[in-house]
């Protein structure tokens, strides 16, 4: 089985492995637990949760800081990509891996809206006394994200290994410190924290199936031309 069709096959799983896990949190103990007793999916274990880590400022305010640090990544790599751009003359011929995740981050931003506006769980905690969308969490589905494709720009980009080695363990440190983070601080649920790793691994590995895709298609490109030139 070819890599491409092996990264279908596991970007398909896992976004089918998210929609189920979404129905279940929609409809396995469903209890009015939540501030003015909103609804929230497996109660019981949400409940004991929350009620054992209760309530982090310090969390919330890390985590908060982790989310601005992918959006500076995110930048990071558009002023690579943009100067590559400049200095060809032309989009196309960026790197393919930057304009992919040019579209990852479109991609990305299109599901972090859509769960803003299509409520599933709220919050456990009020945000400015107002009921807030917590489901899935969408810090932790932004630094998964931005932090996961940013190791593999990193593993392509830098030379050094040991600057390499380093940026990788940065990029998994923060991504442990959000997950982590996001529940220590009690403004999301449990299920709200595994849902957003779900969604993030999938999309990420949208991300690795596209530019597989990709690769393979330039690969047969480059191939058919050499054929084309033996028998001229």
């Amino acid at each position: 089985m070819s890599k491409t069709r092996k990264s279908y096959i596991a970007t398909i799983s896992l976004f089918v492995l998210f929609i189920i896990y979404t129905v279940l949190v929609k409809t396995v103990d469903v209890q009015p637990v939540g501030p003015e007793d909103t609804e929230i999916g497996f109660a019981g274990i949400n409940m004991a949760v929350f009620s054992f880590l209760g309530e982090s400022k310090f969390w919330y305010s890390v985590t908060k800081y982790l989310g601005v640090f992918a959006i500076l990544v995110i930048f990071g790599f558009g002023i690579v990509g943009l100067k590559q751009m400049i200095q060809r003359r032309n989009l196309f011929r960026t790197d393919l891996h930057l304009l992919v995740l040019g579209g990852f981050y479109v991609v990305m931003a299109v599901f972090y809206v859509f769960f803003e506006k299509v409520i599933i769980n709220y919050r456990p905690v009020l945000e400015e006394e107002q009921l807030a969308a917590s489901y899935p969490s969408s810090h932790t589905m932004l630094v998964c994200c931005v932090m996961a494709t940013a190791i593999m720009q990193f593993n392509r980009m830098i030379k050094n290994q040991t600057v390499c080695i380093l940026a990788d363990i940065v990029a998994v440190a923060v991504i442990a410190l959000m997950v982590m983070g996001r529940l220590l601080s009690g403004v999301h649920w449990l299920t709200d924290i595994i849902g957003g790793v779900i969604i993030s691994a999938a999309l990420v590995m949208l991300y690795v199936s596209v530019v597989q895709m990709l690769k393979d298609k330039i690969r047969r490109k480059r191939r058919q031309e050499r054929l084309e030139r033996k028998r001229g």
